[in-house]
């Protein structure tokens, strides 16, 4: 009838094989660059964010009085 599912898996990962080798994998440096915007970009919307519930609960504090 078809493939098994044996066969059919071995011809899926060799396939899955053959395009990770056209990848074009970034350097050590490339990755340390992406890596520290990443983690800047976080920190500062983690601050941002923290800034803005702060002044949110600050207003709701002085409503509730």
């Amino acid at each position: 009838m078809g493939q098994g599912v044996f066969e059919k898996t071995t011809d899926f990962l060799a396939q899955v094989k053959s395009e990770l080798k056209k990848v074009s994998w970034p350097s050590n440096k490339e990755t340390l660059a992406s890596t520290q915007v990443v983690i800047l970009l976080v920190l500062f919307v983690a601050l941002f964010l923290w800034m803005v519930d702060y002044g949110l609960s600050a207003m709701i504090r002085l409503l509730l009085r």
